[in-house]
């Protein structure tokens, strides 16, 4: 017992939030400034999230008040920001259209559960150290992924900022720019330009200065649309109250486990993704683990809360960046000012044009396209190029998870087929002026054409299986072949599968075979598989000069029965 806690305990540690509390202390000024400003970008998003789910605008808020609080202060990032997104209010929504009350109304208890079920599956996620795959994702999906989502935010806040509502379909928002173009409105469109030329010029003429441009910004197009009285869209009525909790019933689990599994891989893979790109942005790493159960602990929150699933949201995170936000206090400032316009404040957001908003995200989509990327892409290979696009078009007009499932897949493939062209697995004869194995000079010319030497290089995996097998191809000529594994660091199923059948194929038409320099897990291995009981013990050699040897023994026994090797006494060989 005390053992087991003991464990629990080691991995609470690695998820202590304390190390990151501690540097709160470092940036204080900015990091509350660029809080503020990631606030009121957040409100209108979870706003709508909130609507399109299903739940309601409270269950935006109350998700991105989670995310920010709870996911800020757990998570494994200092400038990610969490809340509700894109791909996983569609999850959620989905989820709500496929679970209703028999009176034909959505069953908001499942849906809230299924939230919070994916929180906790995420912790569990979190303690069996799973974060640390994310880092097997080729640089070309995380281009593709980020050059995706500042496309995105490009194309679907053009409408804002020229003063018109916006369109959630990323596809009919970019057909109708041309015709948008036509029907802008004028008063907006003045106020996103004043906005986004504050953001450009503030850094250039007011330096070493605290107040973040972003900010700046938007005071400055707040003030233009009131002081003026512009008639512009501005952020819509916030919703105020407290939380209401949904609890499930433990008979609602079984029916809850696959869709919150599916709300917490899409949550984990959005939410390290997201913290890759800022550790491209920041030059920091971010602890992926830590990250999960953060995330894990906003989830579960925001399920008990009536909350939205939340996950590390790129466009929120980024802006922090932009407004030189640097720890945790960032993330957890906008989420108390989400938490105070909940709880009353609501009329000084309504005071914000969404122009001036849409300009500031204009400025961060345009930050995230990968600038380091694009003016070496047509110099990558065709397998990164089809990789890059891959990922950006799928992630445009379909889904991230899918498309960053397809940028995987093409990467796996091409790392395989490289893989298996690193050494091409060789049969050896020792007739050969180019011998590379110094101990044939024991042979006498007759033998030489007899022994042949099977040498595969490099992993010995399912890509180079058939390779290794159509060796056999090659045995006609040999009484005896030596297996040379001094080449092969390691070795999966496949390739010991077909070492066995390369094996099996040599004994069956008498070939005797010997083994030799395998190292200690790849000898483990085949005893484990049976491999070496078939061909023997003795038939396996520290070094090459030793089987080489022994093929002499055994051509000799075969031409000789009488024959004994000098000094030695007889016995078998195992190879019978």
């Amino acid at each position: 017992m005390s053992v087991g806690w003991n464990k629990v305990r080691t991995a609470l540690a690695d998820f202590n939030p304390w190390p990151r509390i501690r540097l709160m202390s470092t940036n204080i000024v900015p990091d509350i400034l660029s809080g503020i400003t990631v606030a009121f970008i957040a409100l209108p998003l979870a706003l709508g999230f909130g609507v399109a789910s299903g739940l309601g605008a409270i269950a935006g808020m109350y998700g991105a008040i989670a995310g920010g609080l709870l996911g800020g202060l757990f998570g494994g990032s200092n400038v990610g920001v969490s809340g509700p997104t894109g791909p996983k209010t569609v999850q959620l929504a989905l989820i709500l259209q496929e679970h209703q009350l028999p009176d034909g109304t959505p069953d908001i208890t499942f849906a809230f559960g299924c939230v919070l079920l994916s929180g906790l599956i995420m912790i569990a996620l979190a303690f069996m150290k799973v974060g640390r795959f994310i880092y097997y994702t080729p640089y070309s999906v995380i281009s593709g992924f980020m050059c995706a989502i500042g496309a995105i935010l490009l194309i679907q806040q053009f409408r804002p900022f020229i003063g018109l509502p916006i369109l959630p379909d990323i596809r009919e928002a970019f057909v109708n720019i041309p015709s948008d173009v036509l029907n802008f409105q004028g008063e907006a469109l003045l106020v996103s330009l004043v906005t986004l030329t504050v953001i450009l010029l503030w850094p250039r003429f007011v330096k070493n200065v605290w107040l973040p441009s972003p900010l700046i910004a938007l005071l400055a197009g707040t003030l233009l649309a009131q002081v003026f009285h512009f008639t512009v869209p501005y952020i819509p009525e916030v919703p105020t109250g407290l939380p209401s909790f949904h609890i499930p019933t433990l008979d609602m689990v079984g029916a809850m486990f696959v869709p919150a599994a599916a709300l917490a891989g899409l949550a984990v893979y959005d939410s390290l993704l997201t913290c890759i790109v800022l550790d491209q942005k920041t030059s920091e790493r971010h602890n992926s683990d830590q990250e999960i159960f953060g995330q894990g602990v906003a989830n579960t929150a925001a399920g008990l809360m009536g909350g939205l699933t939340t996950a590390t949201a790129t466009i929120r995170s980024l802006t922090v960046i932009a407004c030189n936000g640097k720890t945790i206090l960032s993330t957890m400032t906008h989420g108390i000012i989400l938490l105070s316009l909940v709880l009353g404040l609501a009329p000084l957001a309504t005071a914000i044009p969404l122009a001036s908003l849409a300009a500031i995200l204009f400025k961060v989509g345009w930050d995230i396209l990968d600038w380091r990327f694009f003016p070496v892409l047509r110099r990558v290979s065709r397998t990164d190029k089809i990789c890059f696009w891959s990922t950006f078009l799928v992630t445009m007009t379909v889904d991230l998870l899918v498309a960053v499932g397809i940028g995987l897949s093409i990467a796996f493939f091409r790392f395989v087929k490289e893989m298996s062209e690193l050494g091409e697995p060789q049969i050896v004869s020792l007739q050969d002026p180019k011998d590379p194995y110094p101990g044939s000079h024991m042979l006498e010319a007759g033998l030489r054409s007899r022994i042949g030497v099977v040498q595969p290089e490099g992993p010995l995996f399912f890509g180079v299986a058939d390779k290794v097998f159509r060796m056999s191809e090659f045995f006609g000529p040999y009484e005896v072949v030596i297996l040379s594994l001094k080449r092969v660091p390691i070795m999966d199923i496949s390739g010991a599968f077909a070492l066995d059948d390369l094996v099996e194929y040599a004994l069956n038409r008498k070939t005797k075979v010997l083994i030799t320099e395998m190292i200690e897990p790849i000898q483990q291995q085949m005893e484990n598989l049976g491999i070496l009981k078939k061909i023997g013990q003795q038939a396996c050699f520290d070094n090459f000069n030793e089987a080489l040897q022994q093929a002499i023994n055994l051509l000799h026994e075969r031409d000789h029965p009488s024959y004994l090797p000098e000094n030695s006494e007889p016995k078998s060989t195992g190879l019978q």
